[in-house]
Formats: structure tokens, sequence, C-alpha cells
């Protein structure tokens, strides 16, 4: 059969949809653009979803909710905010989903900061320079000391940002890449803008505060 003339079906329409959420003529359109691979169509309306995500990025997201998570027992707890652009969208299920898995997330991952952009500089240098030590008692050239502790910077983020962390119950999508299919289903521009994370006996917690982008400054 000619990749041209892939026959979609309904079924098939509808499987994508609701493992997406994506509108039903995306969908569609995904399935003939991948020929009919369910795994190949989700990739590309990700894709789609992160591009709707950059273009709604600099839209003032003023409403939104706070949820709340309490995990193991009642020995760590989590509240998160997370920003949206109407109170119509804050109310949906969709929306109440997310911010529920984004707080399951965080009770699980234990990450330190929202966005890269809001690690701190002495948390930059310190990590930096332990890397940077480390490379260079490999005894290797300083050019190639410089890459490796270029990669292990990449690697420190994807461990203590929430946008960067592989999401808990599907290590193929950050954070990130999870919130930007919400964008493209609902619409809107949809950001966390802090979170708090406590747990029993541990007197540490973390308080983490997204600083505000120039688009929104």
């Amino acid at each position: 059969m000619s990749t041209t003339t892939v026959n979609i079906s309904a079924a098939q329409v509808k499987e994508l949809r609701e493992k997406t959420g994506a509108p039903m003529m995306d969908c569609k359109q995904a399935l003939v653009e991948a020929k009919g691979n369910m795994e190949e169509a989700i990739i590309i309306l990700r894709k789609r979803g992160m591009a709707l995500a950059s273009r709604k990025a600099s839209r003032v997201a003023s409403e939104g909710a706070v949820e709340s998570y309490i995990h193991a027992g009642g020995k760590i707890g989590v509240l998160v905010e997370v920003n949206c652009e109407s109170d119509f969208v804050a109310r949906t299920d969709d929306y109440k989903e997310l911010i529920h898995e984004i707080a399951m997330h965080i009770a699980a991952s234990d990450p330190k900061f929202v966005r890269r952009e809001d690690v701190t500089r002495e948390a930059f240098e310190r990590e930096k320079d332990i890397y940077r030590a480390q490379a260079a008692a490999t005894g290797k050239p300083p050019q190639v000391i410089e890459k490796i502790v270029e990669g292990k910077m990449v690697k420190f983020y994807e461990e203590v940002c929430l946008l960067e962390q592989p999401f808990i119950k599907d290590q193929t999508m950050n954070i990130s890449q999870l919130i930007a299919a919400k964008i493209g289903k609902l619409g809107e521009n949809i950001s966390v803008r802090r979170f708090a994370r406590f747990k029993v006996g541990d007197a540490s917690e973390t308080i983490a505060i997204s600083k505000p982008s120039e688009a929104n400054e």
C-alpha cells in the first residue's frame, strides 16, 4: 500500500485522542503523517505542543490554582501553584489533572528549583567546581575537561530543576513537555509559579519560586 493512501480508522483517531487529548483533526493528521504508527503520531503531536507552548509563553498567566498532595502515609507533603490565563481553564478536569500530577511528581522526585534559570549562582558554581575537580583528576586535557563539565551540568539541571526532570509516570517526557501537551490541548499559557515540599524529620524543606520571565516582568 502506498504511504499516501494509508487508511486511518476512527478507532485509531479515538485512541490517539485519548492518549494525548489533542483535537480529533490534529490526531488524524498526525496519524496520516506517521503512516498509522501510533508512537510516531504521539511524538508529532508532542512536537506541535511544544511549538504552541513557545508561541504562548509570552502571554500573561495570572489565574490558576494551588494543589496539595500528601504522600507516604503523611510523611511527605507538597503545595504547588500552577498558573494559566483564565479561571475557566483552571476549573477544567484537564488542568486539575495536570497540577495533581505535578504535585505528585514533586513529592517523588524532590526538585530544588522550578527552571534552570532559577538555579542560584552559588549552587551553579559549587556544582561546576566539583565536576571540574573530578574531571581534572582524570588527567585529561583542558578542552576535554570542559566538555565533561558541560555534560555533567546538563545532568545536574535534569536532577534539580522541576521542568527538566523526567516525568515519574512517563520517562519519555519531562515536566516541561507534560505541560506543553496540556498547553496544546487547552490553548492557554501554563506555568509553574512556585512549590514547597516538606518531609517529616527533614529540617531542610524545599521552597522554590520561579523568577518572572522577561515577557511577564
